[in-house]
Protein backbone atom coordinates (compact mmCIF):
# COMPACT_ATOMS: atom_id res chain seq x y z
CA UNK A 1 0.00 0.00 0.00
CA UNK A 2 1.17 3.50 -0.84
CA UNK A 3 1.59 6.04 1.95
CA UNK A 4 0.94 9.53 0.60
CA UNK A 5 0.90 13.18 1.51
CA UNK A 6 -0.87 16.03 -0.28
CA UNK A 7 0.87 19.39 -0.58
CA UNK A 8 -1.38 22.22 -1.76
CA UNK A 9 -2.24 25.71 -0.54
CA UNK A 10 -5.85 25.41 -1.75
CA UNK A 11 -8.23 23.77 0.80
CA UNK A 12 -10.59 22.64 -1.96
CA UNK A 13 -7.78 20.84 -3.80
CA UNK A 14 -6.77 19.13 -0.55
CA UNK A 15 -10.37 18.04 0.01
CA UNK A 16 -10.73 16.60 -3.50
CA UNK A 17 -7.55 14.53 -3.33
CA UNK A 18 -8.30 13.34 0.20
CA UNK A 19 -11.76 12.19 -0.94
CA UNK A 20 -10.25 10.32 -3.89
CA UNK A 21 -7.71 8.61 -1.61
CA UNK A 22 -10.46 7.53 0.79
CA UNK A 23 -12.25 5.78 -2.09
CA UNK A 24 -9.35 3.32 -2.60
CA UNK A 25 -8.19 2.40 0.96
CA UNK A 26 -6.63 -0.88 -0.22
CA UNK A 27 -4.27 0.95 -2.59
CA UNK A 28 -3.29 4.18 -0.86
CA UNK A 29 -3.54 5.80 2.55
CA UNK A 30 -3.18 9.47 3.48
CA UNK A 31 -0.43 10.29 5.97
CA UNK A 32 -0.92 14.06 6.07
CA UNK A 33 -2.41 17.10 4.36
CA UNK A 34 0.09 19.95 4.00
CA UNK A 35 -0.68 23.52 2.98
CA UNK A 36 2.90 24.48 2.16
CA UNK A 37 6.39 23.13 1.54
CA UNK A 38 7.53 23.69 5.15
CA UNK A 39 4.79 21.43 6.52
CA UNK A 40 5.63 18.80 3.93
CA UNK A 41 9.32 18.95 4.81
CA UNK A 42 8.50 18.29 8.47
CA UNK A 43 6.37 15.27 7.56
CA UNK A 44 9.02 13.82 5.25
CA UNK A 45 11.57 14.12 8.04
CA UNK A 46 9.49 12.06 10.49
CA UNK A 47 7.21 9.79 8.44
CA UNK A 48 7.67 7.17 5.75
CA UNK A 49 6.13 8.59 2.58
CA UNK A 50 5.97 6.72 -0.74
CA UNK A 51 4.07 9.26 -2.82
CA UNK A 52 3.57 13.01 -2.76
CA UNK A 53 0.79 14.88 -4.56
CA UNK A 54 2.49 18.21 -5.07
CA UNK A 55 0.96 21.46 -6.29
CA UNK A 56 3.32 23.50 -8.46
CA UNK A 57 2.02 27.02 -7.84
CA UNK A 58 2.33 27.71 -4.12
CA UNK A 59 3.36 30.86 -2.22
CA UNK A 60 6.88 31.23 -0.77
CA UNK A 61 8.21 28.07 -2.46
CA UNK A 62 6.87 26.43 -5.62
CA UNK A 63 6.40 22.69 -5.86
CA UNK A 64 9.19 22.48 -8.43
CA UNK A 65 11.66 24.32 -6.17
CA UNK A 66 10.59 22.21 -3.20
CA UNK A 67 11.17 18.96 -5.07
CA UNK A 68 14.58 20.15 -6.26
CA UNK A 69 15.54 20.86 -2.63
CA UNK A 70 14.95 17.26 -1.53
CA UNK A 71 17.86 14.84 -1.50
CA UNK A 72 15.78 11.65 -1.42
CA UNK A 73 12.27 12.61 -2.52
CA UNK A 74 9.39 10.14 -2.66
CA UNK A 75 7.57 9.55 -5.92
CA UNK A 76 5.78 12.70 -7.03
CA UNK A 77 2.55 13.37 -8.89
CA UNK A 78 2.34 17.06 -9.73
CA UNK A 79 -1.02 18.84 -9.57
CA UNK A 80 -1.69 22.27 -11.03
CA UNK A 81 -4.24 24.36 -12.90
CA UNK A 82 -1.62 25.50 -15.42
CA UNK A 83 -0.68 23.14 -18.29
CA UNK A 84 2.38 25.21 -19.21
CA UNK A 85 4.21 23.78 -16.20
CA UNK A 86 3.88 20.18 -17.36
CA UNK A 87 7.28 20.01 -19.02
CA UNK A 88 8.99 21.14 -15.80
CA UNK A 89 7.25 18.38 -13.91
CA UNK A 90 8.37 15.62 -16.23
CA UNK A 91 11.92 16.99 -16.33
CA UNK A 92 12.06 16.18 -12.60
CA UNK A 93 11.02 12.56 -13.23
CA UNK A 94 7.53 12.99 -11.86
CA UNK A 95 5.36 9.87 -12.02
CA UNK A 96 2.53 11.88 -13.54
CA UNK A 97 1.02 15.32 -13.96
CA UNK A 98 -2.61 16.00 -13.04
CA UNK A 99 -4.32 19.07 -14.43
CA UNK A 100 -7.01 20.62 -12.22
CA UNK A 101 -9.92 20.05 -12.01
CA UNK A 102 -8.87 16.44 -11.51
CA UNK A 103 -11.24 13.61 -12.39
CA UNK A 104 -11.27 10.41 -10.35
CA UNK A 105 -10.54 8.38 -13.49
CA UNK A 106 -7.40 10.40 -14.22
CA UNK A 107 -6.41 10.24 -10.55
CA UNK A 108 -6.69 6.44 -10.60
CA UNK A 109 -4.49 6.17 -13.68
CA UNK A 110 -1.75 8.15 -11.96
CA UNK A 111 -2.04 6.19 -8.71
CA UNK A 112 -1.92 2.86 -10.55
CA UNK A 113 1.26 3.96 -12.29
CA UNK A 114 2.83 4.95 -8.97
CA UNK A 115 1.70 1.67 -7.40
CA UNK A 116 3.34 -0.31 -10.20
CA UNK A 117 6.63 1.54 -9.76
CA UNK A 118 6.44 1.07 -5.99
CA UNK A 119 5.89 -2.66 -6.36
CA UNK A 120 8.84 -3.06 -8.72
CA UNK A 121 11.09 -1.08 -6.41
CA UNK A 122 10.10 -3.25 -3.44
CA UNK A 123 11.04 -6.29 -5.49
CA UNK A 124 14.47 -4.79 -6.00
CA UNK A 125 13.79 -4.03 -9.65
CA UNK A 126 14.15 -0.51 -11.01
CA UNK A 127 11.55 -0.11 -13.76
CA UNK A 128 12.85 0.76 -17.17
CA UNK A 129 11.28 3.75 -18.89
CA UNK A 130 9.54 1.42 -21.38
CA UNK A 131 7.95 -0.72 -18.65
CA UNK A 132 5.66 2.00 -17.32
CA UNK A 133 3.73 3.82 -20.10
CA UNK A 134 3.94 1.33 -22.93
CA UNK A 135 0.85 2.84 -24.56
CA UNK A 136 2.30 6.34 -24.80
CA UNK A 137 2.93 7.33 -28.42
CA UNK A 138 3.89 10.98 -28.08
CA UNK A 139 5.72 13.56 -26.02
CA UNK A 140 4.94 17.19 -25.25
CA UNK A 141 7.76 19.60 -26.08
CA UNK A 142 8.00 23.17 -24.84
CA UNK A 143 8.68 25.56 -27.73
CA UNK A 144 7.66 29.16 -28.46
CA UNK A 145 5.95 29.51 -25.06
CA UNK A 146 3.64 26.54 -25.66
CA UNK A 147 3.63 22.76 -25.32
CA UNK A 148 3.70 21.07 -28.70
CA UNK A 149 2.52 17.48 -29.05
CA UNK A 150 5.04 15.47 -31.07
CA UNK A 151 4.17 11.91 -32.12
CA UNK A 152 7.02 9.42 -31.95
CA UNK A 153 6.24 8.13 -35.45
CA UNK A 154 6.70 11.62 -36.90
CA UNK A 155 10.24 12.04 -35.55
CA UNK A 156 13.05 11.23 -37.99
CA UNK A 157 15.95 12.19 -35.76
CA UNK A 158 16.92 14.65 -33.05
CA UNK A 159 19.94 16.91 -33.29
CA UNK A 160 21.67 18.47 -30.29
CA UNK A 161 22.96 22.03 -30.46
CA UNK A 162 24.53 23.18 -27.17
CA UNK A 163 21.59 23.66 -24.77
CA UNK A 164 18.98 23.22 -27.49
CA UNK A 165 17.72 20.27 -29.50
CA UNK A 166 16.12 20.24 -32.92
CA UNK A 167 13.45 17.59 -33.46
CA UNK A 168 13.44 16.86 -37.18
CA UNK A 169 10.17 15.67 -38.69
CA UNK A 170 8.76 15.19 -42.18
CA UNK A 171 6.51 18.21 -41.79
CA UNK A 172 9.00 20.55 -40.16
CA UNK A 173 10.99 20.85 -36.98
CA UNK A 174 10.62 21.82 -33.32
CA UNK A 175 13.39 23.62 -31.44
CA UNK A 176 13.37 23.38 -27.66
CA UNK A 177 15.59 24.24 -24.71
CA UNK A 178 16.56 20.73 -23.68
CA UNK A 179 19.61 18.50 -23.32
CA UNK A 180 20.27 15.37 -25.34
CA UNK A 181 20.81 13.44 -22.12
CA UNK A 182 17.39 14.29 -20.71
CA UNK A 183 15.67 13.40 -24.00
CA UNK A 184 17.60 10.14 -24.23
CA UNK A 185 16.20 9.18 -20.82
CA UNK A 186 12.60 10.17 -21.61
CA UNK A 187 12.22 8.67 -25.09
CA UNK A 188 11.36 4.94 -25.34
CA UNK A 189 14.51 2.93 -26.10
CA UNK A 190 12.51 0.47 -28.21
CA UNK A 191 11.99 3.25 -30.75
CA UNK A 192 14.87 5.71 -30.36
CA UNK A 193 18.63 5.16 -30.21
CA UNK A 194 21.44 7.53 -29.33
CA UNK A 195 24.02 7.14 -32.11
CA UNK A 196 26.23 10.14 -31.41
CA UNK A 197 26.63 12.79 -28.72
CA UNK A 198 24.65 15.09 -31.04
CA UNK A 199 22.12 12.68 -32.57
CA UNK A 200 19.24 10.44 -31.51
CA UNK A 201 17.54 8.55 -34.33
CA UNK A 202 14.18 6.85 -34.76
CA UNK A 203 15.20 3.26 -35.53
CA UNK A 204 12.26 2.84 -37.90
CA UNK A 205 13.61 5.74 -39.97
CA UNK A 206 17.05 4.24 -40.63
CA UNK A 207 17.30 3.43 -44.33
CA UNK A 208 20.86 2.06 -44.40
CA UNK A 209 24.09 1.76 -42.40
CA UNK A 210 27.39 2.45 -44.12
CA UNK A 211 30.59 2.29 -42.10
CA UNK A 212 30.36 5.01 -39.48
CA UNK A 213 27.26 6.63 -40.96
CA UNK A 214 23.55 5.93 -41.06
CA UNK A 215 21.22 7.03 -43.83
CA UNK A 216 17.77 8.51 -43.29
CA UNK A 217 15.32 10.36 -45.53
CA UNK A 218 14.48 13.93 -44.55
CA UNK A 219 11.88 15.70 -46.67
CA UNK A 220 12.65 13.46 -49.64
CA UNK A 221 16.42 13.97 -49.46
CA UNK A 222 19.02 11.52 -48.21
CA UNK A 223 20.66 12.62 -44.96
CA UNK A 224 23.77 10.99 -43.48
CA UNK A 225 24.29 11.03 -39.71
CA UNK A 226 27.55 10.05 -37.99
CA UNK A 227 27.83 7.14 -35.58
CA UNK A 228 29.96 8.06 -32.55
CA UNK A 229 32.57 5.53 -31.47
CA UNK A 230 31.05 5.34 -27.97
CA UNK A 231 27.66 4.36 -29.43
CA UNK A 232 28.71 2.19 -32.36
CA UNK A 233 28.95 -1.17 -30.60
CA UNK A 234 25.51 -1.01 -29.02
CA UNK A 235 23.91 0.25 -32.24
CA UNK A 236 25.47 -2.47 -34.37
CA UNK A 237 24.48 -5.10 -31.84
CA UNK A 238 20.87 -4.01 -32.17
CA UNK A 239 21.08 -3.89 -35.97
CA UNK A 240 22.71 -7.34 -36.18
CA UNK A 241 19.94 -8.82 -34.04
CA UNK A 242 17.48 -7.78 -36.76
CA UNK A 243 19.45 -8.69 -39.87
CA UNK A 244 19.00 -11.70 -42.17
Amino acid sequence: MLKAIIVDDEPLALDVLETFIERIPDTITLVKRCSNAKEAMDVLATEKVDLMFLDIQMPQMTGVDFLRSLQNPPMVIFTTAYSEYAIEGFELNAVDYLLKPISFERFMKAVNRASEIHELQNQGEIPEKDEIETDKEFIFVKSDKKLIKVKYDDIIYIEGLKDYVIIRMEKGRVITLQTMKSLDVKLPSKIFKRIHRSYIVNMDRINAVMGNMIEVYEKGDIKHLPIGKNYREELLKLINSNRL
